[in-house]
């Protein structure tokens, strides 16, 4: 399951954010830094409307989306990368997860108490990043001594991990998140395998005042500008979404509306994170169940047919396919037949967001 960890300073909002994430109150909350010490982990849904809308086009109302797993990780302080504050226990944890929400303080609040005393986002943003970025440096460091060898002797392998280490240091020293798009394949391999944290895709998730959602503040456009194209970037405030929890599905989006925005701040949140690490959802749809599954983009059949079983890839044969337009146009598999709209696709067959499937395999 695709692992996020959300992270940042003390006391900017990670846990209230959890909380609203996983809709339950079960990570603290308080006024101090260091409050949470242990990660809390919950598993999010992850929203598909389609999914609503096919389950009584197949007699069904056993739904069953794709989930996300959230990480609360504890608050990281300048010096976490030689141990300062929870420093060692922080970057341990965050090496586990699969990309990382770096929540960002863009809200003031004389009650609510900042590490460093003040608030400037582009500081805070600076020093999380450069904390990763030297604890990173240090990994290289013991994989460049550990490597020497094999490389003075030109062992390809070796010489492939010394590349990586060399076009990862500049990037690194700056305390910048690394750039794969000159890396060979080869490299980019090589380069998963160090676990770096600043290979890892990043959401800056930027908390705001209720009253800055719609249109930010000058704390916002600052990170807008800092972080320009480089990242994702979400505004949301993790009080609201933790009240929203209180209000039912509907009452919750009234509320939304009358603020004058469409999608809840963790709807855009989960979706950006599911899109940033590439993924893609197909679906299977039949009287047991409408549910999702998860795939990257370029997946073929068999190993998408693979991730419900390894006995559906092994002995995969082809293919039913119709698209999500296709059938809800249609109304059913039995219509959508009947107008041609459903394909027998082979092993080659790369399988696209929204598909619906059937697969034929041998047992």
């Amino acid at each position: 399951m695709l692992k996020v960890g959300i992270v940042g300073l003390p006391n900017v909002g990670k846990s209230t954010l959890f909380n609203a994430l996983t809709s339950a109150k079960n990570a603290q909350s308080a006024n101090y830094p260091f409050c949470t010490i242990e990660p809390n982990v919950g598993v999010v849904n992850v929203p598909d409307e389609r999914l609503e809308t096919l389950a009584p086009m197949v007699n069904t109302t056993n739904i069953i989306p794709t989930a996300i797993e959230f990480v609360d990780i504890a608050g990281l302080v300048k010096g976490a990368s030689k141990g300062e504050g929870l420093g060692n226990q922080f970057l341990h944890n965050i090496r586990e997860v699969d990309a990382i929400v770096q929540v960002v303080r863009c809200f003031d609040d004389v009650n609510t108490i900042h590490v460093n005393g003040k608030i400037d986002p582009i500081d805070d943003i600076t020093t999380i990043n450069m904390e990763l970025a030297l604890a990173d440096i240090s990994t290289l460091d013991n994989i460049s001594k550990r490597i020497a060898k094999q490389v003075k002797g030109n062992d390809k392998e070796a010489k492939i991990q010394d590349s990586v280490i060399q076009k990862c240091l500049p990037y690194l020293e700056e305390g910048k998140f690394i750039d794969t798009s000159d890396f060979s394949e080869d490299e980019k391999k090589a380069l998963h395998f160090f676990h770096l944290l600043m290979a890892k895709p990043v959401i800056y998730c930027l908390n705001v005042s209720e009253t800055d959602l719609l249109n930010g503040n000058d704390y916002t456009k600052k990170v807008d500008e800092f972080v320009g194209k480089t990242a994702q970037i979400v505004r949301i405030c993790a009080n609201l979404e933790e009240e929203l929890i209180d209000l039912g599905e509907e009452e919750a989006k009234n509320y939304l509306k009358e603020l004058g925005i469409e999608n809840s701040g963790i709807e855009k949140m989960i979706k950006c994170a599911y899109d940033i690490l590439n993924l893609r959802t197909y679906i299977t749809a039949g009287e047991k169940e409408v549910r999702a599954w998860t795939i990257t983009k370029g997946t073929k059949a068999p190993a998408a047919a693979g991730v419900i079983h390894s006995d559906f890839e092994k002995g995969f044969i082809k293919a039913e396919v119709v698209s999500y337009n296709d059938f809800v146009s249609s109304g059913s598999w039995a219509n959508a037949r009947e107008k041609g709209a459903v394909r027998l696709e082979g092993k080659d067959y790369i399988v696209q967001d929204g598909d619906i499937m059937i697969f034929r395999f041998n047992n």
